[in-house]
């Protein structure tokens, strides 16, 4: 309430207590006009059954009883229809239950009846100042500084309505007269600087401010006052020098650093820019959504990252811990890097403290799809389904997951169920169809898989990867290695210089018995991707068809260390012979 604003806007000044809602006070202001009671005065029947009622009305407010109180005050006022304590106990019940009309009409029928009660003038004017009745609240705290030219509350107060009916240079003079009783203060100083700059004479503010820091110079309200106004006035010198200032002063000033840290960016000052941002971050007034939007304006430059630029990501994180968002913006940066592996540890731990966000889960599964990290791929997949069922990619995903793990028959119930729910894309469905072919040709179903696989295809006939897996295990098959060596040629064709692909044409070769064919082209795929693991143990196997045994070995041992999932793996190295893949 603007009542309350007005007694906390000066931390400085000792506050009034609050009017008083016991009994003692409010029979205090009924009776300070009042004669004293005589001792042998006879009290009547009807000042007994007043006091009574009086009496009760209060303890039923103290209970909180507000309606039952006011029918109690209602009765004393059928009896005493001018006594101003109990419309000064009504305007307080009206005030509690929010009606501030009522409350007000209470409280002018309390002034009237006891005009020199100045308890009763100074809530006139602040429950006049509440309801923006500036003109009547001038008019009371007039009164209340003519009564007492001492009272900081009051000059305060009458200084505020000043303001709020134009009069700045009266307002400026009361503010005068509340620092002849409680000396400078920085929240005086600073309301004079204002009136000052409203008035068109920003020099005598600013005379003011200069004065104030003399006595607080450490106090960061009066620069920031200054700097506000240079940076308003176009004074961008001075304010950046106060700025200056305002750091050293207040070091825990988290928008003063990153305001200074702008203006040095502005300066292409590179080095004093992060030193300032960095100060801002481990301050805790600015939040953390603000430190994430500076981190996305830096990420979003088009230059390369600056190595400080992920030290702040790496604050944030070790600032708020426990935070999402911090994690998720990290990843992000490390992602930038070409960090994969630590972008995705990021990703995983944002998702630990907000599994709600579906765009985090999307870049993990992505990223230990590309990353052929097929086991946490089923895993996190089969998460992810639990809170978002209705999305299809997860079901795909789950599905190459299984696929990969031979776990074709969830594979197939996964893509099965995720398939139904694609609308209109027939792009999806064509991947869908594609790896349940995959699943199909696990288990052996041939005929069925095809089946799938040319669906596809008739879905998406331009699929480079539908045409590489599907000639990939018509020849792991043997199959038909006729359509094969077409699906892979056309697939070369239209994705060229993809290692996967190219090894792929070797591999339809090699099961051909082509060796020479199929190490052409195994070697080519080795010069685009010389740690793929796949590519490595291919050319160790072409090279043993050949009779170059020493050669497969070196290629089986580089491919075990790249990580091959072939169960052959260590019996072709220990016994340098070819055995057919086991996965």
């Amino acid at each position: 309430m603007a009542k309350n604003s007005l007694k906390i806007k000066s931390q400085f000044i000792l506050k009034l207590s609050c009017i008083c809602l016991v009994l003692s006070h409010i029979v205090s202001c009924a009776t300070k006009k009042n004669a004293p009671i005589s001792e042998n005065k006879s009290i009547s029947k009807l000042d007994y059954a007043y006091i009574e009622k009086f009496h009760e009305g209060l303890r039923l407010k103290a209970k909180g009883e507000l309606d039952n109180s006011l029918a109690c005050f209602d009765i004393c006022l059928r009896l005493k229809q001018n006594d101003d304590a109990v419309y000064y106990a009504l305007s307080l019940i009206y005030t509690i239950k929010k009606d501030g009309v009522k409350s007000l009409e209470a409280l002018q029928n309390a002034a009237k009846y006891a005009p020199d009660n100045i308890w009763y003038t100074q809530e006139l004017a602040y429950q006049y100042f509440d309801q923006n009745r500036f003109d009547e609240s001038v008019k009371c705290f007039s009164k209340l500084v003519e009564k007492e030219p001492s009272n900081v509350d009051w000059l305060y107060g009458y200084a505020e309505c000043l303001v709020k009916v134009g009069k700045a240079n009266e307002a400026i003079k009361a503010l005068d007269k509340t620092e002849e009783q409680v000396g400078k203060h920085p929240e005086l100083t600073i309301q004079k600087f204002k009136l000052y700059v409203q008035i068109k004479q920003p020099e005598k503010g600013i005379a003011e401010i200069n004065k104030a820091r003399l006595e607080f110079p450490k106090d960061p309200q009066l620069l920031g006052v200054l700097i506000d106004y240079y940076f308003q006035s176009n004074q961008e010198k001075k304010a950046i020098e106060i700025l200056k200032d305002l750091v050293i002063v207040d070091p825990t000033n988290g928008r003063a650093h990153l305001f200074l840290a702008e203006v040095y960016n502005q300066q292409l000052n590179k080095k004093d820019f992060y030193n300032e941002l960095k100060k801002g971050f481990i301050c805790d007034d600015v939040d953390i959504d603000t430190k994430m939007k500076v981190l996305i304006s830096i990420q979003d430059k088009p230059t390369k990252l600056d190595p400080e630029a992920y030290e702040l990501a790496d604050i944030l994180v070790k600032q708020y811990p426990n935070d999402s968002k911090a994690y998720s913006i990290q990843g992000d940066y490390y992602l930038r890097a070409e960090e994969n592996e630590k972008a995705l540890n990021a990703y995983k731990n944002a998702l630990k403290f907000d599994k709600t966000k579906y765009a985090i889960w999307n870049q993990v599964l992505m990223m230990e799809y590309q990353n052929s990290k097929f086991d946490l791929l089923y895993d996190d997949s089969k998460a992810c389904l639990d809170l978002f069922p209705s999305i299809p990619s997860i079901y795909l995903l789950n599905g190459i997951g299984a696929n990969q793990l031979n776990k074709f028959n969830e594979a197939i119930t996964s893509l099965e169920m995720g398939k139904d729910l694609i609308i209109n894309d027939k792009s999806l469905l064509s991947e869908f169809k594609s790896q349940l072919g995959e699943s199909l040709f696990g288990l052996k179903k041939y005929k069925e898989g095809i089946v799938q696989y040319e669906e596809a295809l008739t879905l998406d006939p331009m699929s480079s990867l539908n045409m590489n897996n599907y000639a990939f295990r018509l020849a792991l098959a043997k199959l038909d290695f006729q359509t094969a060596e077409e699906l892979i040629k056309k697939a070369n064709e239209i994705s060229q210089n993809q290692s996967t692909f190219i090894d792929t044409y070797g591999f339809v070769y090699f099961q051909k018995g082509d060796f020479v064919k199929a190490k052409e082209y195994y070697e080519k795929a080795y010069i685009i991707n010389s740690t793929d693991k796949n590519i490595l143990e291919h050319l160790g196997d072409v090279n043993f068809k050949i009779g170059q045994i020493d050669k497969a070995v070196e290629f089986w041992i580089k491919a075990k260390n790249a990580g091959s999932t072939n169960k052959n793996i260590n019996q072709k190295i220990n016994k340098k012979e070819y055995y057919e893949p086991i996965y």
